[in-house]
């Protein structure tokens, strides 16, 4: 199964977080990702975030990012969104 976690953080606080979990093994993992991704901001009713050449990065070696003003069109109430990658 795969499972992302997302949390947005306020001032060194969480506060909100969920946990996507996909189990349509024919996506590959790129695509849960972005799918996971998708959903995450469908809860928090927030836009789509850019993915910056950081964000790239921070994925491939972490598996975990975090996306803030700069990844958004739209003014974000919170510091950044931290998408991490739980199980595979």
């Amino acid at each position: 199964m795969f499972r992302m976690w997302g949390k947005i953080w306020k001032n060194n606080r969480m506060l909100q977080d969920t946990v996507i979990c996909m189990t349509d093994y024919r996506m590959s993992r790129t695509q849960m990702v972005f799918q996971s991704l998708d959903d995450i901001c469908c809860q928090f009713d927030l836009s789509k975030p850019i993915w910056l050449d950081s964000n790239i990065t921070d994925f491939k070696r972490h598996d975990k990012t975090r996306f803030s003003q700069d990844n958004f069109i739209e003014e974000i109430e919170f510091d950044y969104l931290e998408i991490q990658v739980l199980e595979e």
